[in-house]
């Protein structure tokens, strides 16, 4: 086993492929790999074949912005911007952006992570809730298209409290789906988060409305890019499944790593239940919760679904990895080039030649398309109930 892993640390890189061809839909760009990225699971073991590779996804681009962090990574581009995102498509390997949609008061949908957009003005810091904003106030925060302008001070509050600052090292101006559509390469698939608060209630009427907002840009603007829907609110997730059938719909969950008044959120046995029961495609669950529950990934697939993870554990190659072997079929991360190295790595890796008459299971060869069975090593479940409880260590 320790052969396998460092075999997994020392291998050369090979292109990863896309998710487009499970999900069946139009044909995009895979910086150079033709596989699907996300067939169904089941297949494989049936067949004694390997695991189909593991799908990356970009989070809010080229990562999420940590303004606070000593890590320099997560303060590179601005995070659900133009620019985060074909930052993240030039990356081999990467085939989707994950990003936050919300719509204005006016009825366009921009993409804005947080509830509340802050700034200072004579020294004195304001906010204003994103859908309470016009289209042309939300544009006038940050950094400007137009040079001849110049942007309000945009601010960022962070989990505990402190209020500082958006600095990035590079920087670029906020922006509409419609915008992301039309500048962002075609080589990245969109998975378009639902953003809702948490804080609030909503009713069908409004949802609907809202939703038929963001379908309008999607229907007129995709073409042949691959869309992918997903929301932690329960009954967006829902409704945008009874509202079109082109586009694969996934409900967003916790896990039971944070609990909610809404019981659907607070596990994923009550994510596959939902899922079930109103066609959803797929489960995007906290990393943690995979890890809490080994056992849930084999429920998730017996149930026909989709399972990818997101979360700060998806930045360790080695949790990654592991949630490969346990049948994950997609992770979204912040570290987009450091990830897409190691599972690139994952099916380039070579171990030594065998000594005559060695047996051992899980030897690595060189990557064979021709071959699939020999994509990935062999563990036994007792060592993979071993690394399981390594994992925490070894994603610091």
């Amino acid at each position: 086993m320790a052969a396998q892993l460092m075999a997994v640390r020392t291998a050369t890189a090979a292109a990863v492929p896309d998710l487009a061809t499970e999900l069946d839909l139009a044909t995009a760009c895979t910086n150079g790999a033709a596989e699907s990225m996300l067939a169904r699971d089941a297949a494989a073991p049936a067949s004694g074949g390997a695991r189909p590779p593991l799908v990356v996804i970009g989070h809010r681009g080229k990562g999420m912005n940590a303004l606070a962090s000593p890590d320099e990574r997560l303060r590179d581009v601005k995070e659900n911007s133009v620019r985060s995102f074909n930052d993240a498509a030039r990356v081999a390997g990467v085939s989707y952006v994950e990003f936050d949609v919300q719509v204005t008061k006016d009825g366009c949908p921009v993409i804005f992570h947080d509830n509340f957009i802050f700034t200072e003005q004579d020294g004195k810091i304001s906010r204003k809730r994103v859908t309470d904003l016009g289209l042309d106030e939300f544009l006038s925060y940050g950094p400007q298209k137009d040079q001849d302008k110049v942007g309000r001070p945009l601010l960022r509050k962070l989990k505990d409290g402190r209020i500082l600052r958006w600095d990035v090292r590079s920087d670029d101006a906020l922006c509409t789906l419609r915008e992301a559509f039309e500048d962002v390469d075609l080589c990245a698939g969109f998975n378009v988060e639902l953003k809702f608060d948490d804080d609030l209630l909503y009713q069908e009427e409004e949802l609907t409305g809202i939703l038929q907002a963001i379908l309008k840009v999607v229907f007129e603007h995709a073409e042949e890019r691959p869309v992918i829907f997903s929301s932690f609110q329960p009954d967006a997730a829902l409704l945008m499944r009874k509202l079109q059938d082109q586009y694969p719909v996934y409900f967003l969950t916790d896990g039971g790593t944070q609990l909610y008044a809404d019981a659907r959120r607070n596990s994923l046995e009550e994510a596959v239940r939902l899922c079930r029961a109103g066609g959803l495609q797929g489960i995007v669950s906290e990393a943690r919760a995979v890890f809490r529950q080994p056992s849930a990934v084999a429920r998730v697939k017996d149930a026909g679904l989709s399972l990818l993870t997101y979360g700060q554990l998806n930045n360790g190659p080695e949790a990654v990895y592991m949630q490969h072997l346990m049948g994950v079929d997609g992770v979204i991360v912040d570290l987009v080039k450091e990830i897409t190295d190691a599972v690139a790595e994952f099916y380039a890796a070579v171990a030594p030649e065998p000594s005559h008459g060695d047996t051992q299971a899980g030897r690595f060869e060189l990557l064979d398309m021709a071959a699939p069975a020999k994509m990935t090593p062999h563990f036994s479940q007792r060592e993979i109930s071993f690394l399981l409880r390594l994992i925490p260590e070894l994603a610091q």
